[in-house]
């Protein structure tokens, strides 16, 4: 039984990127005949890449970017192509906890993932659709289709599993395992079932005294997933705390927080081995992306919405311009900040940087 799960298991660690291509093609309009003979290659190798038998990430790096120019010139999606790179982290990461190999490092601990990762891996783990797909990923093909690449229910429970002994023994190693830890700690938070929720409550709650440090320290980025996934699990008081302790009134964290969001919404486009950047700064990230992607955001995640808040109040401290750069995303955050102050579940330090963010916007109406 082991063996054939095991198998089962190896055979579909490209059902991700899989399952992006085959939404490539179906948005060039193409069937998998026509556009495998379109490429140059036979129908069941086409067949293996979209069911995630014949693991994308194996193909040749020149061959594999030949594929996306002809899925491009035959008309394909140029944004649903832009997946297939998160799509193959998001497998890579399935695979190593699937399966781990103690020669190699889990891919989770020498790289800062990314949102577009994090969307694919919870597509494959709750059936959670990315919002970059919202309207690709319905196939007007008869039959049975699948609507996700949801990994079995087998292969989840394993997946979670693995997943939180490694993060555990992750704190065990110290500072080198900080990464490891904080990343597969936050994704275990997609797990929904009771005893999942039961240890995530556990292990979350015993961090929670990073929570209460001021200011920036090595842990800083622990302390904000800690914080974030504990809102997942409907208790919004640390992340109030995170934002009252660990960020207001310093610099160095204020820095980090903007790093961080403008690394996870696309504006730093540079892979991060590590979380050092967000301190120490990648300072070419434009701004105006972040606007815009931090104003989606409350809009798009109320629960986070003082995280929000607090960035978008950082952000306009230090560039007072940005509602002159989007007149429609500027328009769009006026209203939001109108319907938070309306609400008398805003917290009192997010009524107050929402007043301040309301001036700025008015400092600058055209």
């Amino acid at each position: 039984m082991a063996a054939n799960g095991t198998a089962r298991g190896r055979a579909a660690t490209g059902t991700i990127a899989g399952y992006v291509l085959r939404i490539a093609r179906e948005s060039a309009h193409g069937t998998q005949a026509a556009i495998a003979e379109a490429i140059g290659v036979d129908l069941a190798t086409w067949q293996g890449w979209e069911t995630g038998r014949r693991p994308l990430a194996n193909i040749k790096a020149g061959a594999l970017l030949n594929l996306r120019r002809r899925l491009l010139a035959l008309g394909s999606d140029p944004q649903v192509l832009q997946l297939l790179d998160p799509a193959m982290d998001a497998d890579r990461i399935v695979s190593a906890t699937l399966f781990p190999e103690n020669t190699t490092p889990h891919p989770l601990a020498d790289w800062v993932h990314t949102r577009d990762t994090a969307h694919m891996l919870a597509w494959a783990l709750n059936g959670t659709t990315p919002p970059a797909l919202a309207r690709r990923t319905s196939s007007g093909r008869r039959g049975p289709v699948a609507k996700a690449p949801l990994l079995p229910m087998s292969d989840r429970s394993v997946f979670f599993s693995q997943l939180r002994e490694t993060a555990d023994s992750a704190v065990r190693t110290g500072e080198g395992g900080l990464l490891l830890h904080r990343q597969a700690l936050y994704l275990c938070s997609y797990d929904r079932s009771p005893e999942a929720t039961s240890w995530m409550g556990h292990a979350l709650h015993a961090r929670r005294d990073l929570i209460a440090v001021r200011g920036w320290t090595p842990h800083w980025p622990t302390a904000r997933s800690t914080a974030t996934a504990l809102v997942r699990l409907g208790d919004r008081q640390p992340l109030l705390d995170f934002i009252d302790r660990a960020m207001a009134d310093d610099d160095a964290a204020e820095t980090a927080n903007l790093n961080y969001w403008a690394y996870w919404l696309g504006s730093i486009r540079e892979p991060q081995p590590n979380d050092g950047f967000m301190r120490h700064g990648v300072s070419n990230w434009e701004p105006v992306c972040l606007f815009r992607g931090l104003t989606a955001g409350l809009r798009q995640a109320p629960a986070y919405e003082d995280l929000y808040v607090h960035s978008l109040w950082a952000l306009l401290a230090t560039h007072r311009w940005l509602p002159l750069a989007d007149h429609a995303v500027t328009g769009m955050l006026r209203a939001r900040t109108a319907e938070l102050l309306d609400n008398n579940g805003t917290s009192p330090r997010a009524r107050r940087e929402l007043n301040a963010v309301q001036y700025v916007l008015r400092e600058n109406r055209t």
